[in-house]
C-alpha cells in the first residue's frame, strides 16, 4: 500500500487517540443519564410521558417547521410521509438510485413502485437537469395526472435524499415538482443540521422525514419523525401513527387500518438531551472536515466531497472520493485491517434483485461513483 496511506491510517489514529475507531458512534454525557433516569423514574417508558412531545416540539423549533410527528424509525417516518403525500398503491415515486435501501422499502410498504433517477456530482443526490429530461422523454399529463408513458402507471411524487447531510438542489426540483404536479417529500434522513440557502432541510416538501438512529448525528437510539407544515397533515400523521385511536376516555375505537409507530418515551427523553448538543455537534463536524481536507492534500488520488456552494452541510459522514487509477477494495481492507473502520457506499439500488425491474433512467453517474467513495470515521467528538 502506498505509505500516503500509511501517513492517512497513523494521523486518522492519532486524532482519535485510539487504536481502533468506528465509522459513526453516539456522544452522550450526563445530560441524557438525567433525562433517561427521570424518565425510568417516572414510570412512563412507552409510548405516552411528557418527553415525546417535548421532543416533537424541541425538533420543529430546530429545523424550522410547524410540526414533527415522532415514530419509531427513519424508514417509518418516510413511510407515513409517503402516504400522507397521497401516494396510492402501483403509483410510481422517483427517487435516486443511490441511496440507503430504506428509500426503496419505504415506497414499496405502500405498493408504489420505486422509479430510479441519477444523482448529480454537486451534491452526491437526486439530478435535477438529468430527472426533468427524463420526465420530458417518458411521461405526459392525462386527465390531471402524470403518466409513464412506458409503464402506464401514475408517477405520483419525488423523493430526494440529502446524502451524507448535504443539501440537494432543492429550488430546482420544487420547480420540476410545480411543473409536472408531482408532491416533494424529502429524504432527510441524515441531514439533521443541513441548510440549503439558509434554510432547513426537511422543511421544503409537503411532508418530510428525518432519522434518529444510533449512528445519525443525533440519536434516540432508534427513532425518527415526520416535519411538514401543514397542521392537517400533522394531525392525520399523529392519528395514523398510534393506531387511530379515537380519543376516548376508556374505549378502545380505531377508525381505520393504521401504524402502532410510536416512539417510546425513553427514546424521546434520549433524544431530548442530544438535541441541545446540535450546534456542538456541528461545530465538531466541520472541524472534522477542516482535518481531513489539510490531511488528504498529502496524498494524490483521492479528493474530500465537500458541501455544495449553495448549503451548509451538518457533514454527517465524511466522503472520500478516489481517483479511477485507486482500487476501493484494496483501500477498504487496508483501513479496516488497520483499526480504521470505512465502509463503502450503498449498492445502488437497481443492482439488488428486489428492484432490478423498477423503472428507471441512465444511470451513468451513480454507477461511476459507487466504485470511488468510501466513508471513513466521523465521530464527531474525539
Amino acid at each position: 500500500m502506498n505509505s500516503k496511506w500509511k501517513y492517512f491510517v497513523d494521523e486518522v489514529k492519532e486524532h482519535y487517540a485510539k487504536e481502533f475507531i468506528p465509522l459513526h458512534e453516539p456522544t452522550f454525557n450526563e445530560k441524557e443519564l438525567e433525562y433517561v433516569t427521570d424518565c425510568v423514574k417516572s414510570g412512563w417508558v412507552s409510548s405516552v410521558g411528557k418527553y415525546v412531545s417535548q421532543f416533537e416540539e424541541d425538533l420543529a423549533k430546530l429545523t424550522g417547521v410547524k410540526r414533527a410527528v415522532a415514530v419509531v424509525n427513519g424508514t417509518a417516518a418516510l413511510h407515513i410521509a409517503l402516504k400522507v403525500a397521497g401516494v396510492q398503491p402501483n403509483d410510481e415515486v422517483l427517487m435516486p438510485a443511490l441511496t440507503f435501501v430504506a428509500t426503496a422499502n419505504a415506497i414499496s410498504y405502500i405498493g408504489a413502485v420505486p422509479h430510479f433517477v441519477d444523482v448529480s456530482r454537486v451534491s452526491l443526490g437526486l439530478d435535477p437537469m438529468k430527472l426533468d429530461t427524463h420526465l420530458e422523454k417518458i411521461a405526459v399529463k392525462q386527465n390531471g395526472e402524470l403518466i409513464n408513458k412506458e409503464t402506464g402507471r401514475v408517477i405520483r411524487a419525488v423523493v430526494p435524499m440529502h446524502t451524507f447531510g448535504h443539501p440537494v438542489e432543492l429550488d430546482e426540483l420544487q420547480i420540476i415538482c410545480d411543473k409536472y404536479g408531482l408532491a416533494l417529500v424529502e429524504d432527510a434522513a441524515e441531514s439533521l443540521g443541513s441548510y440549503y440557502k439558509g434554510k432547513h432541510t426537511g422543511g421544503f416538501g409537503h411532508v418530510n422525514a428525518i432519522s434518529f438512529n444510533g449512528n445519525k448525528i443525533v440519536t434516540t437510539g432508534g427513532g425518527g419523525a415526520i416535519l411538514t407544515n401543514d397542521d392537517t397533515l400533522a394531525d392525520y400523521a399523529k392519528h395514523i401513527t398510534t393506531t387511530a385511536k379515537v380519543p376516548h376516555r376508556w374505549e378502545y375505537v380505531h377508525d381505520e387500518i393504521a401504524y402502532n409507530y410510536r416512539m417510546p418515551n425513553i427514546n424521546a427523553a434520549l433524544g431530548c438531551a442530544q438535541l441541545e448538543k446540535v450546534p456542538t455537534f456541528i461545530k465538531q463536524k466541520r472541524d472534522l472536515t477542516h482535518f481531513y481536507s489539510e490531511l488528504l492534500e498529502e496524498i494524490d488520488g483521492v479528493q474530500l466531497f465537500k458541501e455544495p456552494e449553495y448549503a451548509q452541510s451538518n457533514y454527517w459522514l465524511q466522503t472520500l472520493i478516489i481517483d479511477e487509477s485507486q482500487n476501493r477494495n484494496e483501500l477498504l481492507k487496508y483501513f479496516n485491517e488497520n483499526g480504521i473502520m470505512s465502509r463503502p457506499i450503498w449498492q445502488p439500488m437497481h443492482y439488488l434483485k428486489q428492484f432490478s425491474d423498477c423503472p428507471r433512467d441512465d444511470l451513468s453517474v451513480i454507477e461511476n461513483l459507487e466504485k470511488r467513495i468510501i466513508n471513513v470515521p466521523s465521530t464527531p467528538e474525539k
